[in-house]
């Protein structure tokens, strides 16, 4: 058995990929576009590490999904989590739970899917703005 990828229905694949690919950092891998089911389909992965991978699912006609929360979240081992959750606020994403121990951060995605980001090896060193920024809304 060998793990494939998690899907995650989207509401705007632009928005979307905006997010994924642009602001959190992930490579696009595919694209497939079915006119007959009328679905697009997206697969996404971190950089070097195409064996786990995101599949962005975007149904052309619209339906509400809810909040996303009974999903859970998805998480990933970033180099430097400071960073990170900088160029994801330079892209406008809020940091729900910010980095404060300079090991773990959560932020959403446009269709409020939980991203986990946990620093890879030993927690960064405390620092500003992060140690002192509250928690925004949900995550």
């Amino acid at each position: 058995m060998k793990y494939l990828h998690t899907m995650v229905r989207v509401t705007d694949i632009e928005q979307s990929l905006r997010f994924y690919r642009d602001a959190l950092g992930l490579e696009l891998l595919k694209t497939h576009e079915s006119e007959q089911g009328r679905f697009t389909l997206v697969f996404l992965a971190a950089p070097g590490d195409h064996e786990a991978q995101v599949e962005l699912t975007y149904n052309w006609d619209p339906e509400p999904y809810g909040e996303g929360r009974n999903f859970g979240h998805l998480a990933y081992r970033v180099d430097d989590i400071y960073a990170t959750c900088q160029r994801l606020m330079d892209h406008g994403v809020t940091i729900n739970r910010p980095p404060r121990d300079g090991h773990m951060a959560f932020v959403r995605s446009p269709d409020n899917i939980s991203i986990e980001l946990l620093q890879a090896g030993e927690p960064l060193a405390l620092a500003e703005p992060w140690k002192s920024m509250a928690n925004t809304g949900k995550w």
